[in-house]
């Protein structure tokens, strides 16, 4: 029996069912990061920057590894769309499986991390502690890896609150847990970087393990059966999850290095003008989780619809999804225009000299931020709408081409031999966003089915 067509406001019921708590958890995620930031920032500034150092190259390894779960998701979504549900245990499961054996495999990483931090320029001092925290932190790259896929399973059926409330509670959690262990509080040792890293552990491990009930016990789930004889391997859904995740994590590496690469060439610039620069992006990140959870929610949304041959319906939904993201894009781009200075002085203390020069920087940012609203919210929609699709290889190098191709090498002519400084890097930005905006919804639209 077809499902009749959806109409505009039916798709965006959909969308937003499934996107707003999947908005939610991004942001509750975020906080998991700046809880760490706050606290070890109240117990030292040696143990601030090698938490700093250490947890940005454990998010690199995890960017890189995620692709695998997040595979997931559209691979999920369209075997529901075409009612095979033992394709849905098949392909999950082997989600886990490569998530469990990439965590494994970067692990040697983490634990000769201070050779390979020092090799790169860091301080001694730094990274020794650094290695630290990453030889108990890396132990939690398992969990946290096996915590995408299970998101990405539950989100593809739909079951995004969820999602959101256990992440809610990590966050309260975690920040519990590092009141604890860091401080020496309640009773507990006095343990510093490495009481933070065993907090993220357990946060980690506790997360995977209320999510795998969740996917186990929850009546609705279980005709899935996703942890029956787990053990055993299904090599030819291996080889789909494979060939589907690493293109993703390759581009979200990519992604996340085009603004680390920024924040690098940032401080060619000066201390004041890094200072903005982080406080414009964090801003930046935040509205950019939105348009994330939306994205995720076209993605489930595109898949249920190609699993079901509804061309239609998958062309609808993409323009009502992406129509939503610019209208969110929208009121971002009247508030980072209304109110920079003001957004920007939150993140300060007024008493500190400084904070006027970065106040005024960071100003200008927030107006150039404006700028790439739009095309950051399409390209991200856009890799959504292509991974519903299981595309994923060719829009990989779109984004690699966008982003260092083009976007890097922008920012670096107009900063310094154009002389613009860190206006010019944020316009490269823009640029390399634009262009992979372009290319990425040209693709979509020339690849997604035509209606009959």
């Amino acid at each position: 029996m077809m499902t009749p067509p959806l109409s505009k406001l039916g798709h965006a019921k959909a969308v937003l069912t499934l996107g707003l708590p999947l908005v939610g958890s991004h942001l509750a995620q975020m906080l998991l990061h700046v809880t760490d930031t706050v606290m070890l920032g109240w117990y030292g500034v040696l143990e601030l920057a090698s938490v700093v150092l250490g947890a940005s190259a454990f998010f690199i390894v995890f960017i890189l590894g995620s692709g695998f779960g997040q595979a997931v998701m559209p691979m999920v979504a369209q075997a529901l769309g075409r009612g095979d549900e033992v394709q849905v245990r098949r392909d999950t499961r082997m989600g886990l499986w490569l998530s469990i054996g990439f965590g494994l495999l970067c692990y040697p990483v983490f634990w000769q991390s201070e050779a390979i931090l020092l090799a790169l320029g860091q301080q001694a001092d730094v990274s020794a502690l650094a290695q630290a925290y990453l030889r108990i932190a890396g132990l939690g790259m398992i969990p946290a890896l096996l915590v995408m896929a299970l998101k990405s399973y539950l989100a593809a059926l739909e079951k995004t609150q969820v999602v959101l409330w256990v992440t809610v509670a990590a966050v309260v959690l975690n920040a519990g847990m590092n009141y604890a262990l860091i401080f020496g509080n309640w009773g507990a040792p006095e343990l510093g970087v490495r009481g933070a890293a065993i907090a993220s552990v357990l946060t980690q491990a506790v997360t995977f393990v209320a999510l795998g009930f969740y996917a186990h016990w929850q009546p609705d789930l279980r005709r899935f059966n996703l942890f029956q004889r787990f053990w055993r391997p299904d090599w030819q859904a291996m080889d789909q999850v494979f060939k589907l995740g690493w293109p993703i994590g390759l581009t979200g590496l990519m992604e996340g290095g085009l603004f680390q690469a920024s924040a690098l060439m940032m401080g060619w610039i000066g201390t004041m003008e890094l200072a903005a620069h982080g406080i414009a992006l964090e801003v930046t990140a935040l509205a950019f989780m939105v348009h994330l959870g939306l994205s995720n929610a076209a993605t489930v949304r595109v898949g249920r619809a190609m699993g079901r041959g509804d061309a239609q319906g998958l062309r609808d939904g993409a323009k009502v999804a992406l129509a939503m993201s610019l209208l969110f894009g929208v009121a971002m781009v009247v508030l980072f225009l209304a109110l920079p200075a003001q957004i920007v002085a939150l993140f300060l203390d007024k008493a500190n000299p400084q904070s006027a020069e970065i106040i005024a920087f960071g100003t200008i940012l927030l107006a150039l931020s404006a700028l790439f609203q739009m095309v950051d919210a399409t390209q991200v929609m856009a890799l959504g709408f292509l991974r519903g699709m299981q595309d994923t290889r060719v829009p990989m190098w779109l984004a690699v081409f966008s982003y260092w191709v083009i976007g890097i090498p922008a920012s670096y002519v107009l900063a310094f031999p154009l002389g613009l400084g860190g206006a010019g890097l944020w316009l490269g930005l823009t640029v390399g966003l634009s262009v992979a905006a372009g290319l990425l919804m040209w693709r979509f639209w020339a690849r997604a089915p035509k209606a009959a």
